[in-house]
């Protein structure tokens, strides 16, 4: 049975010869030099009106974070951008975050130029690459991280230097880093627990030869289920949707009313919530539920941890496993992205305009 080949090593691993299995394991010690990493940085006297973190994919994924926790505790706005080009409104009391792992992301080149016409405060987040050497010689504050792995794995190197610096900037409050090392090491545990107790491999069981519906009752947790959404993409090579209460419960719940119709053999949705929201947004689940169960029967997960950062990371982690044990099950490489570098070769190709 399925189920029990995910408790065998040998079949987890037997199309991972890049290790993603080990380098989500180690995750929690990623995060930890990651803190160490941005502690030995120099950082500006700034007080910046915006905040803005600018990439693509695995490096801009720590941005998507990080802005819930400027919704909930940040003193000024903060944006993700990706995209060639900063919005218009960035100018020289703006901070922007250039983050791209390689360095040479295309995309993040062109904003970083743009930033550096607009005169914006500017600190880089990069493993080198390009963006390296130009901040290098432009001056900009550069948090050096370790290459060498994919980007999709490197949250943990992309996203707690960024957090790091907002809080010794007095942008967000003061976060206990150990207390969130100790929750991701207690998520990894968890996820390595024989089926019985692994909600991990029991979801990557339920999306097997299904489409993943992804839902967050509430905006961090949507945030998250985005963060699946893409786990499942490239790690699985599954297709999958995501949604967010309640703005889903204004149009999508409507798309599900023809479903059926459409030629999925099967929806299953997962609900990622922690348990303490509204009776309102509870209610908009119950009832969104009970509408689809008969297309898409729904299961809930919930993070480990108190705090909003220990939440949001635990239940992303849940989901990188989930996302490896759905690729261990499909039989492919979990690290292969030969489409995306199919894609990057074409492009190159093409004289930007």
């Amino acid at each position: 049975m399925p189920s029990s080949q995910l408790d065998y090593q040998d079949f987890v691993l037997r199309n991972d010869p890049k290790g993603m299995f080990a380098l989500t394991k180690a995750f929690p010690s990623q995060c930890a030099d990651a803190l160490r990493i941005a502690a030995t940085v120099t950082l500006p006297s700034i007080e910046p009106n915006l905040v803005v973190l600018t990439g693509l994919g695995g490096s801009a994924a720590g941005g998507d974070f990080t802005k819930a926790l400027f919704d909930e505790f940040g003193k000024v706005s903060f944006l993700v951008n990706r995209d060639y080009q900063l919005p218009s409104f960035v100018n020289r009391e703006t901070l922007v975050f250039v983050t791209s792992y390689s360095g040479n992301t295309e995309e993040t080149l062109s904003a970083y130029a743009d930033a550096m016409r607009r005169e914006a405060m500017l600190i880089a987040v990069t493993s080198g690459g390009t963006i390296g050497k130009q901040a290098a010689v432009d001056g900009i504050p550069i948090i050096t991280i370790p290459g060498g792995q994919p980007p999709r794995t490197a949250l943990g190197y992309m996203l707690m230097p960024v957090i790091y610096a907002c809080v010794e900037l007095g942008l967000l409050p003061a976060q206990d880093w150990g207390r969130v090392i100790e929750v991701l090491e207690a998520t990894v545990d968890l996820c390595c627990k024989p089926f019985e107790q692994n909600p991990a491999k029991q979801i990557a069981i339920s999306l097997h030869g299904r489409l993943g519906v992804l839902y967050g009752l509430g905006n961090w947790q949507g945030i998250v289920a985005n963060r699946w959404k893409g786990q499942l993409n490239e790690n699985s090579k599954n297709l999958a949707l995501s949604g967010v209460f309640p703005e889903l419960n204004h149009n999508e719940i409507l798309g599900w009313v023809k479903a059926k119709e459409q030629g999925v053999s099967q929806f299953v949705g997962v609900l990622l919530n922690d348990g303490h929201e509204s009776p309102k947004m509870k209610k908009r689940f119950e009832v969104t539920a009970n509408l689809v169960k008969d297309v898409c029967p729904f299961t809930s997960i919930q993070p480990l941890g108190e705090t909003l950062l220990e939440k949001m990371l635990s239940l992303a982690l849940l989901g990188d496993f989930v996302s490896l044990y759905l690729a261990a099950l499909n039989d492919v490489d979990p690290e292969n992205i030969d489409s995306i570098n199919f894609l990057k070769s074409e492009l190159s190709n093409v004289a930007s305009v």
